[in-house]
């Protein structure tokens, strides 16, 4: 028995005789449906977009001035463990 792809993928109709299903039974490749959500395709172009933007306007990002407070933090940490 097929496994639906989808949880609203249709299942196939019963017919009443096996032998008119067995004349019309295709290999489950022939039907393959996949259906995505509009987010699953809309979210990676978005993102996609969004990176490309930021590559291709690198000459708004401005380098910062003072050392940050973490890096401090870490060069005492080192100064005060160091022999």
């Amino acid at each position: 028995m097929p496994v639906p792809a989808h949880p609203r993928s249709h299942r196939p109709a019963v017919s009443a005789s096996p032998a008119s299903a067995a004349a019309s039974h295709r290999p489950a490749a022939d039907r393959v449906e996949i259906r995505l959500p509009w987010w699953a395709v809309a979210l990676p172009a978005i993102a996609f977009a969004a990176l490309l933007l930021m590559i291709m306007s690198p000459g708004r990002a401005q380098a910062a001035t003072a050392d940050p407070a973490l890096g401090q933090l870490i060069e005492r940490t080192l100064h005060l463990l160091a022999p």
